[in-house]
């Protein structure tokens, strides 16, 4: 599963407790359910251990939170390839604002997802980072100014040149990366206007997340595209 049908709505579960444990599960259950309803695809990103239950209880794709880019063995604390793979991940998110990674450890992590067919979502904050993502040929990149991250204030509005500076340059280099847009990002309007920059999907956390009811939220969410 290298790629999933646009749009996509990615749901990065963060480790709020509202998406930890038992929640964690009623949440992917919810982006399931909304999925069904709504033809849109949706993506849990849980912590690493509430992957292995989603999988087993969803139907719907995981990606892991982060990845890092060590080998088998003296590692403790460690996020390993390998033990995310046996956990049948669909990918992972990487380079998120709250967990950076130098882009040389991107480029190794992103083509171990390659090599096993995986998605790859690396986050960047602006244009010229998404410039530098986009040259490694991630599935996604997945733009997200930090100032703006969990402010409820959408990229897509506030800094729309963003965005649409990053489709056009992210295309150039490589037409079949999609990009994304997050930060802010919990409305039909805020998605509704992210595509309309070009984006071909969304990455969002808290607005979802801490809805009083998360299906009905995600329903809203794609209700205008």
């Amino acid at each position: 599963m290298s790629k999933i049908s646009a749009p996509v709505v990615i749901l990065n579960f963060k480790t709020y407790l509202e998406s930890s444990g038992d929640k964690a599960l009623e949440l992917a259950k919810a982006l399931e359910s909304a999925a069904e309803e709504s033809g849109v695809t949706m993506v849990a990103a849980p912590q690493a251990i509430d992957i292995y239950r989603i999988k087993a209880e969803t139907n719907i794709p995981v990606l892991s939170q982060h990845i890092d880019a060590v080998s088998p063995g003296g590692h403790t604390g460690s996020n390993l390839f390998e033990s995310f793979v046996a956990a049948e991940i669909d990918g992972s998110l990487l380079n998120h604002s709250e967990c950076r990674m130098t882009l040389a450890d991107i480029a190794e992590v992103v083509k171990k997802l390659d090599n096993e067919d995986l998605i790859s979502c690396v986050c960047t904050n602006n244009v010229e980072t998404s410039v530098a993502a986009a040259t490694l040929n991630p599935t996604y990149v997945a733009v997200e100014p930090p100032e703006l991250i969990g402010t409820g204030i959408p990229v897509s509005q506030a800094e729309p040149e963003v965005v649409e500076g990053t489709v056009s340059k992210v295309k150039a280099i490589n037409k079949d990366i999609q990009v994304l847009c997050g930060a802010g990002i919990s409305t039909g309007d805020d998605m509704a206007a992210a595509m309309d920059l070009g984006a071909e999907g969304v990455l969002l956390a808290s607005g979802i997340i801490k809805a009083e009811s998360p299906k009905d939220a995600l329903l809203d969410l794609v209700s205008k595209i």
